[in-house]
């Protein structure tokens, strides 16, 4: 699949609590708000991006993301607070291609050589996601099919654990070994989601 195919979908609804005062996706990384550098890195795998966040965040990350290509459309949460899934949901539901690419908007140095990737291993399948090292699955920077991953996350948060791997459960999911994302950058998985990191990450890119 070329990754044209794709729709890129960002979840940036959280309260960010870990990050303090404001909101995370529009925080300042030398020079560029957060949510602008994930978009700018979409951009270049994707044509149509989807933003999820909160209804009162819509003005204000419009305007960070002003002059984007390629144009956001945004997909409100009709309910806060619900957490991650929730948020994948309503981003997917937005999305128009058959598989989306899932990122959260904390994590500014997205490979976009992990996403084609990701593409080439989804096709026949419902996910493609990689573990990482420690067991740990990275299923904010995900490929999904969008309307098997979207009623997935539906069905899961009518029950009592709304946690995306228990979607992931039934689903015809690609599993990728950390260790075998030759030729993608180490950093695409470091989210920024504290004050201190973000400090860490600004002072390595001025």
């Amino acid at each position: 699949m070329t990754t044209r195919a794709l729709s890129g979908v960002i979840i940036a609804g959280g309260h960010s609590t870990r990050f303090g005062d404001g909101d995370k996706a529009l925080a300042d990384l030398a020079g560029t708000p957060m949510i602008r550098r994930v978009v700018d890195r979409l951009a270049t795998v994707t044509d149509e991006v989807v933003v999820n966040c909160r209804d009162e965040q819509r003005e204000a990350i419009d305007a960070a993301l002003e002059g984007c290509e390629p144009d956001v459309r945004f997909a409100i949460d009709p309910v806060e607070d619900r957490g991650p899934l929730a948020g994948i949901r309503t981003g997917l539901e937005a999305a128009s291609r058959e598989y989306a690419a899932v990122v959260a908007c904390d994590m500014p140095f997205l490979d976009p050589a992990l996403l084609e990737l990701l593409a080439d291993r989804v096709q026949g399948h419902d996910a493609a996601l990689v573990r990482l090292e420690d067991g740990w699955y990275q299923t904010t920077q995900a490929v999904y099919r969008t309307e098997t991953m979207a009623q997935a996350a539906e069905t899961t948060l009518e029950g009592d654990d709304a946690r995306i791997v228990v979607a992931l459960e039934d689903l015809n999911s690609v599993i990728v070994d950390e260790r075998d994302l030759e030729g993608v950058d180490d950093a695409t998985f470091e989210s920024i989601d504290t004050r201190e990191a973000l400090k860490e990450a600004t002072a390595r890119l001025e």
